[in-house]
């Protein structure tokens, strides 16, 4: 590459390693903590330099890249992964079942949205329709 810069905004050497799709996308990851830099939760402006490792979560799967190389500028599929060392284990099996145990149940809190049914019922009779 043409003049490498000496270090590189985190949010954007993800898009350009092509981890995330949209800067946006990869900022939002730094923000919810899911982006860690040499063991360290990390905010989307932090400064990458050659050799640091970057842990990205992305659902089950936790990607562990060593930086190899800096580009801030968007690069072809087969150079942006020489931009990086992986080191992560191989991706878990799908299982849907399983995903959907560690999340929580979706509550909806009393008075919260539309009413039900039930609950439109009750209204409708107190109101004499």
């Amino acid at each position: 590459m043409n003049n490498p810069p000496e270090s590189v905004r985190v949010d954007k050497w993800l898009q350009v390693a092509r981890m995330f799709k949209s800067r946006s996308q990869a900022t939002r990851a730094c923000t919810l903590h899911r982006v860690r830099v040499n063991g360290n939760s990390t905010k989307p402006h932090r400064l990458l330099q050659i050799g640091d490792t970057i842990e990205v979560e992305k659902g089950d799967w936790t990607r562990i890249l060593v930086v190899k190389e800096l580009a801030d500028k968007p690069v072809a599929k087969a150079l942006a992964r020489e931009l990086y060392e992986d080191q992560s284990p191989p991706p878990p099996p799908s299982d849907p079942i399983a995903r959907a145990m560690r999340r929580p149940a979706v509550q909806r809190e009393a008075g919260a949205g539309r009413p039900t049914k039930r609950e439109r019922r009750q209204t409708d009779r107190l109101r004499g329709r």
